[in-house]
């Protein structure tokens, strides 16, 4: 059986490589990817911390990564229609030249 902090430190690796790709850079999209990395590192903690808990029929862990992924999803979806807007008004998808919100 693999100890949980393989698990810990594979997630906070995932999570620091989205929070990292968040950070830097300007392409929407590709921050985009980083706040779903992030969230798939989140995913991975509730499921460890669920299959090394002393009772894993609660089934709590996996209540989160569900409530998880269709906040994701719904993130994505909202996230994927700015882009688009923004892409079609100012044929640009840099995030440092949306400096304005007028139409």
């Amino acid at each position: 059986m693999i100890p949980l902090y393989y698990y810990l430190l594979l997630s906070a690796l995932l999570f620091s490589i989205g929070l990292a790709g968040a950070l830097t850079r300007r392409n929407g999209i590709l921050v985009l990817v980083g706040i779903e990395l992030m969230l798939n590192a989140a995913n991975l903690n509730f499921i460890a911390f669920w299959r090394y808990n002393q009772n894993p029929d609660a089934l709590m862990g996996l209540m989160f990564v569900i409530f998880s992924i269709a906040v994701a999803a719904a993130e994505a979806a909202v996230g994927l229609a700015l882009i688009i807007t923004i892409y079609r008004h100012y044929k640009n998808i840099n995030l440092d030249k949306m400096d304005s919100l007028k139409g």
